[in-house]
């Protein structure tokens, strides 16, 4: 199955540079682009994509609002694209609102071709990323700018749900652990951890990892600068 990718950024060098590199890959194809959140939301529409490279900061509407619009489609238009934010700074303070305005992650545009193509691939399959190289400084970051639990959520009520292995492998995720990683650690067979995720992500209404680590702050799970 083919990936159908929309590029999004308000620099033409950019979006080219993207759209080269994707192009080139088997099972990616580059079906469009925008030069801001607005025209972002016209070609979503038009062409429904499953994969949306999104920049940040962009004239006219930003990648924060844009992400709001994408994931709160209107009743005629229930299709919500994996949108992945792409920030030039290892630390921008939209990323967090995004993600909690359903993006399911983030990249820095200096990252390795390999990181991009395989954080389109990750995306597509439904999964989150955060990108390597900053996801445990990062998170920490944007959990650090709510360092009060949302009380008004619920969240906290919400916890009750899960069983003690499912509140210890929301954490896990929450600290930027892979499957594989939560699998070693807790000596279990990496399957029981996807099953274990699944459950979480049911229970608890989560459409993702990224959604998961938002969760697990705001719930009051993890408390930011815990070890």
């Amino acid at each position: 199955m083919t990936i159908r990718v929309v590029v999004v950024d308000d620099q033409a060098m950019v979006r080219a540079g993207f759209t080269a590199v994707l192009a080139a890959q088997t099972g990616i194809d580059v079906v469009g682009e925008a030069a801001n959140g607005r025209e972002a939301l016209q070609v979503c529409r038009e062409l429904r994509p499953d994969v949306v490279l999104m920049d940040v900061r962009m004239p006219e509407m930003d990648g924060l609002d844009a992400v709001r619009h994408l994931m709160s489609p209107s009743a005629e238009d229930t299709h919500r694209p994996r949108v992945l934010m792409l920030t030039t700074y290892d630390v921008d303070a939209y990323v967090y609102e995004a993600l909690r305005s359903g993006a399911s992650g983030f990249l820095l545009k200096d990252a390795p071709i390999t990181d991009l193509t395989r954080a389109v691939r990750v995306i597509a399959e439904g999964d989150a990323l955060l990108s390597p190289s900053v996801t445990r400084r990062l998170i920490a970051d944007f959990a650090a700018a709510r360092p009060t639990p949302r009380q008004d959520t619920g969240d906290g009520t919400r916890l009750r749900l899960l069983t003690p292995r499912e509140t210890e492998i929301l954490e896990l995720v929450a600290r930027g652990h892979s499957n594989t990683q939560i699998a070693q650690h807790l000596v279990v067979a990496e399957q029981t951890v996807k099953t274990h995720i699944g459950n979480i992500f049911a229970k608890l209404t989560l459409r993702d990892r990224a959604q998961a680590v938002i969760f697990a702050y705001e719930s009051g799970l993890i408390t930011p600068g815990t070890p």
